[in-house]
């Protein structure tokens, strides 16, 4: 059957999360733990999106939905306890096997581009498929038009994933482009949600191709400029390094000079009044400060699910919410 949307709530939520996807999704389960996730909406990434086998994958929301209704694998992507048959099959009949799709995982994708099929937007895809999963919070794509990331290296344009699945991130990048992301229109209730939110927290996802791309969508940025006040960004970077992927590349092939908390508060610096940083980074707290944002330091670290709460508890008592 086509999917409706009609359980979608108001979008009047207590707190919004913009979010990437594995480093994002940690936070987003802390959030959940924090506040409940009747109370927590989250807009995602969909530069990442592509289109594998004829199917539509798009990593980051399904990493996040899959993470708040508790069936993600340890890895951090994926279902729990998955199997790859189909993957094994496809590579017998020499069709290319880099982008690691389960059998279950499959079936999410199987479905949305079903709905895509019948007419469905991708927001109307994804609240389907959280009301199915048991998510309880209001989870939607930054837009449903498609926007893709494009990485220009010295051997050519790559899709997102060719560079940092297929290929591993191995090469410097040239150059970063949003295709289509002029065009976007913010996904239905998005703006509303940013205007009326109690408070917003940017998850520790990257700053170039995730949030990045998040804030380059016609009308973002300046709706979460006018509530920097009650925004609060968690820096992705730790002793300088990012803690998950390769956010120092993306970062140079952007044209940012250093890899340092202190970059990262200078990206958000217009949308966030407080930035969230690794006690391993407390020397930056002065350079942050001088930026007109304020620095928390904590350890931002999220090994488990009792990390995730302790930093998303940490996060929100910056910004006034106990």
């Amino acid at each position: 059957a086509r999917a409706t949307g009609e359980h979608r709530r108001p979008p009047r939520v207590m707190i919004l999360a913009l979010s990437g996807g594995t480093g994002g999704a940690k936070l987003l389960d802390g959030l959940s733990q924090a506040v409940g996730q009747a109370d927590l909406a989250a807009v995602v990434n969909t530069g990442d999106d592509g289109d594998f086998y004829g199917l539509r994958v798009c990593p980051d929301l399904d990493i996040c939905l899959y993470t708040l209704a508790g069936v993600v694998a340890e890895r951090g992507w994926g279902f729990a306890d998955d199997t790859f048959r189909c993957l094994e099959g496809l590579q017998t009949y020499g069709q290319q096997a880099w982008f690691g799709l389960g059998d279950r995982d499959l079936a999410t994708h199987i479905h949305r581009t079903v709905l895509l099929a019948q007419g469905c937007s991708l927001s109307e895809t994804i609240d389907d498929l959280a009301m199915r999963l048991g998510v309880e919070a209001s989870v939607m794509p930054m837009t449903d038009a498609p926007v893709r990331t494009r990485i220009t290296t010295p051997t050519g344009p790559k899709t997102f994933q060719e560079y940092l699945v297929r290929d591993g991130a191995a090469e410097t990048i040239d150059r970063i482009e949003m295709v289509g992301i002029d065009a976007a229109a913010p996904a239905p209730g998005l703006i509303d949600a940013i205007e009326s939110a109690e408070r917003i927290v940017i998850c520790p996802s990257s700053p170039v191709v995730s949030i990045g791309t998040i804030l380059g969508v016609p009308g973002v940025r300046s709706a979460l400029a006018a509530r920097r006040a009650d925004c609060v960004a968690v820096s992705p970077i730790v002793g300088r390094r990012p803690v998950e992927g390769p956010a120092d590349r993306f970062l140079a092939g952007a044209g940012y000079p250093e890899c340092s908390a202190t970059q990262m508060a200078r990206i958000y610096a217009d949308v966030a009044a407080t930035f969230v940083l690794d006690d391993r980074d407390a020397d930056e707290c002065a350079a942050i400060a001088a930026l007109a944002v304020e620095p928390v330091t904590t350890d931002a670290l999220m090994p488990d699910r009792a990390s995730r709460a302790r930093l998303a508890s940490r996060t929100l008592d910056a910004v006034g919410v106990s």
